[in-house]
Order: C-alpha cells, then structure tokens, then sequence
C-alpha cells in the first residue's frame, strides 16, 4: 500500500526532529505514534523528519520499531500490515534510554540529534513533545538548554500535556520556568479537545451561516447546555484522580474552552493570536463567584456511589484502588456561567461533567428562545424550543431540531430534527485530534492550544470554586454510578426554568429524527 496524498492537504510540515519524552508510555503508544503514522499516511508529514523514543527504559532501535508497529496495528485509523513505505518510514524512529534529571544525557541526545538532522537534511528544526508529569516540565527545559539541544538553527517548538499546574500559583511557578528557557510564542500547551473535528466545526457553524450568527446573542439564545459525560470510572489513576477531581481534571480546560469558543467574538483576522484574543476576553468576561454563598448557588459537586449500569453492579468512588474511604474529592460537577458582555448577558451556560454517568458523550446544546404564548400556534399546541446540537463525541455531527406539522392532523405540530452525522460522511477513517494537532505544531499554527494568559485566566475562575469547598461551601452529593448524577444539578436547571436536554442515545420518544442521506445512508 502506498502513501496517501489527500486533495484536502495544505502542504507538508518542515522538515522536523520530533523528541518524545515518555516514549513508552500509554499516550505515545496509544496517540501520538498512529498520529505521526497517518501523516505521514497522508502527506501530512515531510520526507525529512526524524523521531527520537525518550524513555527511562532499555530499548533498541529494532525494540522500538517492533512497538511502533504494535502501536499503530492496534490504535491507528491506517494499518502498518501491507505499506510497502514501512521500512521507510520506521527508519526514521531512533530510541534512547534518557534519565532526564541528568545533563550529561542530554548532551549525548544532541550528538544523537545532530547526526539525524544532518542525515535527513532537517536543517535543525525541533519540536519537543512532553509526555511527562508537569512537575517534570522546569527540569527538562533546563536540561534542554544546557544540553545544547536549542542551538542548531531553525524553529525550537515545546508542547506540554495538561494539566499545567494544580492552580493558579503552581501554574505560575511551571510558567515562570518554561520562559527562562522558551519565548511564549514557542510553547504550545495542548487541549486535545481543541483538536476534535466537531469543537473546531463551531467557529465554522456559527460564523460561515447567516441564519446563525444573527440569532448567536441574548435576544434569542436562551441558554447553552454543555455535556462532557464519561461512562468509566477513575480506574487505575486513583491516585492521580483524587488530588485532581473532575473541576481540575475537566473543568479548568475542556470545558472552559468549550465555552470560549461557543462565545467568543469573531476575529478580526484568521490569525492564531487573534482568535486567542477573542477566547481570552470570554475568559475575562466570566462572572466571577465572589463569595462562597456565590459558589454554593452556582455549583454543584457529587462523588459516584456504587450503582449499576446495563446490569452490571459499579463500585463506589471510595472503594476504588488508591482511593482513600473518607475522600471527598468530586467526580462530577456542573455549573451555572454566565458570560457578562453585551452579546451574552443575562444567558446561563450550564456545563456539567462526571464519571460513572449513563452514556460517554461529549455535546453542546443551543436552546433558543420560544415563540410568545399568545401567537396562534401556541394556543393550538405546546410548542417545543428549536435546538442546534454539537455532537462532539463519540459521534461528531450537527442536528437541527425545529417545530412542523404532523402529517395528516390539522393543528398538529411535532418536533423534527435534521441530522448530520460527520463521521457517517467521512467514515471511520476521520482524523484523530492528536493528529490534527501534531501537524499544527509542526507547522507553527498555534490557534487550538492555549496560550499562558488562557490558562492563568481559566485557573483564577477554578480555584475560587476550590476555595468555596475548601472553606466548607458546597456540600458534597452522592449520585448513584450509572445514574446523570446529582438531584441538585437538576434543580439547578429547573430554578431557572430550563431542563437538561437528552444528550445523544438518550433521546425522547416524541421526536421524529429525519437523517440526512450520507454516503448512501437513506433518510429514516
């Protein structure tokens, strides 16, 4: 099988050496070697580029390649078995064994690294991609420098995994590190939220559709729904889960982001800078909670206690492996937000995520204003409000859902939806967002990772929540695991009037779905 060269290509990235610290660990094997694979798949990835494994572990170069191929044969949308530009391709893969706490190793990574540029002709472009704990982030900056790894001409690149930092003041301390040795301009922070089709779609939807954008404000908007809902529980991170809990480990980042780009402005440019502009003046335009009183109104929090889901008993959160049996970390939370700026006022965007919930799905839903209650067709019938749906995860695809009338009544109206399924479009073989990331990065596009002044602002908002809970605000609600969580997060809803809408495989009977015809599917 021969490499793919896809229409929809741009260009190729530079040529590029990229350093993967933690080689032999799950997000390389299981995200980041079928990313670089299907890039390369594509045409995505220039012929002169080189990878070098970083790992504490023993390895061969033939040791690695023989994982590589394990790694992109199970996770990868495109299969090894039968490329005949395999060989080619894996021979760019070289490993070492690294003890990142020592600069002397990272003198010997940059002989490693300049033989491989000179071979490939890369002329000394670097991307630093690390798949390490945040603490460890200072310490390889560091090293990176007094290694020598930053000298040799061409663009030097960092990209660094959340979460970065446990709050506002380690985030500024991991900050303040990474600059002694990388401009701003230089680090990517990765939110691979950010690099799913459907959350880069949104810009798209609302600013490329003139039906859209003119309703996309308080006047008719009113509120928006954010879903980010996990079927597993905390699994083997236990440990790590229960000094984070689901405000740290969702909330600060996915969420918030979601958020920005369902409310940011449009930029004045397609520029990345000025796209994060317009997030950032979202982030500063969140109603902050004031006081612990604020918080407890606005906020709740709950912890999954065993439960079942499709017949299959769930263990509580406490009796989970690492998990202390007094702890009262969260596994759920959702939120009231308001964004107060002239489009937004007055509108409630209420996000909500949790683990042990009954489907995984990740969706944002527009609820439009209704019609008046004194127009002809509201004393007929009950009217249900329109809905624009986001379908991030696991489908991605928009649906439409509007009032029509029932064929062969009279009066008769019932909600319709029209429904687009992208990856019934593109097939399985969609792109993974690490993918789509990776080549932003090789290709300096910065506008779907975070800049510093995003993060610091999204850490501000969080840890006045965290400091509610800390000083005894906010009880803690236990929900049944297979359950939508918490009774009060309903009622946060309800005091306002709304309800939380179906997310996708929990839809309501009434509604008639009509699906678009895709890649010979008929409507139904």
């Amino acid at each position: 099988m021969n490499t793919i060269h896809s229409a929809s290509v741009l260009r190729a990235s530079e040529g590029v050496v990229f350093f993967i610290f933690g080689a032999t660990g799950d997000l390389a094997r299981r995200k980041l070697f079928p990313a670089l694979y299907s890039m390369y798949r594509e045409g995505k990835l220039a012929e002169n580029f080189a990878v070098i494994g970083l790992a504490r572990r023993s390895r061969s170069n033939e040791q690695f390649r023989h994982d590589l191929h394990a790694s992109i044969q199970e996770f990868c949308r495109y299969k090894a078995d039968g490329d005949d530009n395999w060989g080619t391709f894996s021979d760019h893969f070289h490993y070492m064994s690294l003890d990142i706490n020592h600069v002397d190793g990272f003198v010997q990574l940059r002989g490693l690294a300049d033989k491989l540029d000179e071979q490939f002709q890369i002329g000394g472009n670097r991307l630093f991609y690390l798949a390490l704990a945040p603490e460890l982030f200072g310490s390889v900056s560091y090293n990176l420098k007094s290694g020598g790894l930053l000298q040799a001409e061409g663009w030097k690149r960092l990209v660094i995994e959340k979460p970065f930092g446990y709050d506002l003041a380690s985030a500024e301390k991991l900050n303040e590190q990474i600059r002694e040795v990388f401009r701003e301009e230089e680090v990517y922070r990765i939110d691979h939220y950010l690099g799913k089709e459907m959350v880069q779609n949104i810009e798209v939807v609302r600013f490329a559709n003139a039906f859209f954008e003119p309703l996309w404000n308080n006047k008719y908007i009113a509120n928006i729904q954010i879903t980010l809902s996990e079927t597993v529980g905390v699994e083997e991170r236990g440990g790590y889960y229960d000094h984070s809990g689901a405000l740290r480990d969702m909330g600060q980042n996915h969420m918030l982001q979601m958020v920005t780009m369902m409310a940011m402005e449009p930029p004045s440019r397609l520029h990345p800078e000025d796209i994060r502009d317009e997030k950032v003046k979202v982030l500063r335009s969140l109603r902050a909670y004031m006081t612990d009183e604020d918080v407890q109104a606005n906020v709740v929090r709950g912890q999954y206690a065993a439960g079942m889901h499709k017949g299959k008993p769930l263990p509580a959160y406490r009796a989970e492996e690492a998990v202390p049996p007094d702890s009262n970390t969260e596994t759920y939370f959702a939120a009231r937000v308001y964004v107060d700026n002239f489009r937004w006022a007055g509108v409630p965007f209420y996000v909500r995520t949790g683990k042990r919930l009954p489907a995984k799905t990740t969706e944002v839903v527009v609820e439009f204003k209704n019609m008046p209650d004194n127009i002809y067709f509201s004393q007929k019938t009950s009217l249900e409000p329109n809905l624009l749906v986001f379908r991030v995860n696991p489908n991605e695809g928009i649906y439409l859902k509007m009032n029509a009338k029932r064929p062969g009544s009279q009066w008769g109206i019932i909600p319709i939806a029209m429904d687009f399924t992208q990856s019934a479009e593109a097939g399985i073989n969609t792109p993974e967002a690490y993918e789509r990331l990776l080549y932003d990065a090789a290709r300096g596009d910065s506008t779907y990772f975070t800049r510093w002044d995003e993060v610091a602002l999204a850490w501000k908002f969080v840890d006045r929540i965290e400091q509610a809970w800390k000083n005894g605000r906010g009880e803690l609600y236990l929900y049944p695991a297979g359950s939508w969580g918490p009774t009060p997060a309903t009622e946060l809803l309800d005091r306002d009037g709304f309800r939380w809408w179906p997310v996708n495989g929990q839809r309501e009977g009434e509604v008639v779905w009509v699906s678009s015809a895709v890649e010979g599917k008929e409507p139904h």
